[in-house]
């Protein structure tokens, strides 16, 4: 059974509570600059997570190093955050096999990983217009603002994505002393678009050493 997130204000019913589906991943390498191929090939293979609103892609963890490529650890994972309901439909699911440029991946049987609220969250990444931090931040208040979430923002570094030919900025982004209803809340609504690249999902997080 799935203990989705009890309802409160703002908050999805139940039955749409986002939820973190833990897949095993058997794969020697991946390229650094990998989220719109994993994207591709996800959305190939389980085509309605391009119009799942809640559905997001959390950035595969990588070895660090300045290659194009990175190798990948025995023990790393890819999470997908979805609702509660497609949940049960990816639990059943024996595995995924995925091409990403070039490279295969192997995602073995999933397990489920409910939402914690925590009081610091962590983005590695949020969508950005530009590189301007101060127009970044000023779009993230209002976007917290609508939600109603409190809290304290902190800006890291900033990235870019391929995107189609073109670069898409973002930034990492952490947020403290949230209380339990709004770091919830802010894991299950995420922050700006492009929650298939990775772009806007918050995890716990217990340091500002990411930022």
């Amino acid at each position: 059974m799935i203990n989705a997130v009890v309802d409160g204000p703002g908050m999805p019913t139940a039955a749409d509570a986002a939820v973190d589906v833990v897949f095993p991943l058997q794969a020697r390498e991946l390229p650094r600059d990998h989220a719109q191929a994993l994207q591709q090939a996800l959305c190939a293979q389980l085509p309605w997570l391009a119009t799942e609103p809640l559905a997001g892609v959390h950035p595969i963890k990588l070895v660090h190093g300045l290659g194009e490529s990175a190798l990948l650890s025995q023990r790393v994972r890819l999470l997908l955050r979805v609702s509660a309901s497609r949940a049960v439909e990816l639990l059943a699911l024996p595995g995924l096999s995925l091409q990403i440029a070039g490279q295969a991946l192997q995602l073995g049987a999933a397990h489920l990983r409910g939402l914690q609220p925590h009081a610091t969250l962590y983005a590695y990444r949020v969508a950005a217009d530009s590189a301007d931090e101060v127009a970044f931040m000023a779009t993230v208040a209002t976007e917290l603002a609508a939600l109603g979430i409190g809290g304290l923002p902190v800006c890291g570094l900033h990235h870019h994505l391929q995107v189609a030919g073109r670069l898409q900025d973002t930034f990492s982004l952490m947020l403290h002393q949230l209380t339990p209803a709004h770091s919830l809340l802010l894991q299950q609504r995420g922050l700006g678009p492009q929650r298939l690249l990775g772009c806007g999902l918050f995890v716990p997080h217990k340091s500002t050493a990411a930022v």
